[in-house]
């Protein structure tokens, strides 16, 4: 089945996956599963596969994208591309992970990001943009699409945005996403004290 003309953060068709069904009361359709591809204002959003290293890695590797983690630079190719298949294996287990960001007219890819399960169950909001896209609201669009992907698959956990302190441009996104600063915590992806910008009150120990 292939991707139609839809209303922003609409998704475009309906496959098996891990995901429950959206609420009846929710913005997405009821009972879409996949979100594999998903169609927002701009961008049209395609789950990230090896096979997009070669585009996502000028991104990834720009000192640019990490001045606020700069240990977290990809130094090679396989960087990505490993990173990458991690990604991907989780929209196999959990039916949900990053996208690729292209632009809707140019095909340009633009950024990556979505959310992941953490091992708390919860999901985590990320993205890296490149740096010509900043201050266009793109990371915003993206994630208001992962906001309503993550609530339609599993709305029992909190979506959480983990941002250091300091990183004012992603603490604005998650305030324009309408999440609260819960304080710091530990991010159990890596142990770093960060943030939590979460979608509703929880425990973080």
């Amino acid at each position: 089945m292939s991707p139609t003309t839809v209303p922003p953060c609409f998704l475009s068709r309906v496959l098996n996956t891990s995901c429950r069904p959206a609420s009846l009361n929710h913005p997405l359709e009821s009972g879409v599963t996949d979100f594999s591809t998903v169609y927002a204002d701009r961008m049209i959003l395609r789950a990230a596969t090896p096979e997009d290293a070669d585009d996502l890695f000028p991104i990834t590797s720009d000192p640019r994208t990490w001045t606020h983690a700069p240990h977290g630079r990809h130094p090679d190719l396989g960087t990505t591309r490993d990173w990458l298949s991690r990604a991907a294996a989780r929209w196999e287990r959990d039916g949900l992970s990053y996208w690729m960001a292209r632009d809707r007219q140019s095909g340009r890819v633009l950024g990556v990001g979505g959310v992941q399960r953490q091992r708390t169950r919860n999901w985590n909001l990320y993205y890296r943009f490149a740096p010509e896209t900043w201050g266009h609201g793109y990371a915003t669009e993206l994630g208001r699409a992962a906001l309503d992907a993550a609530h339609a698959c599993d709305d029992s956990v909190a979506v959480i945005a983990w941002i250091l302190s300091g990183h004012d441009a992603s603490q604005h996104v998650a305030q324009r996403l309408s999440l609260a600063d819960r304080g710091p915590h530990v991010d159990p992806s890596d142990g770093v004290t960060r943030h939590a910008f979460a979608d509703r009150e929880v425990a973080l120990g």
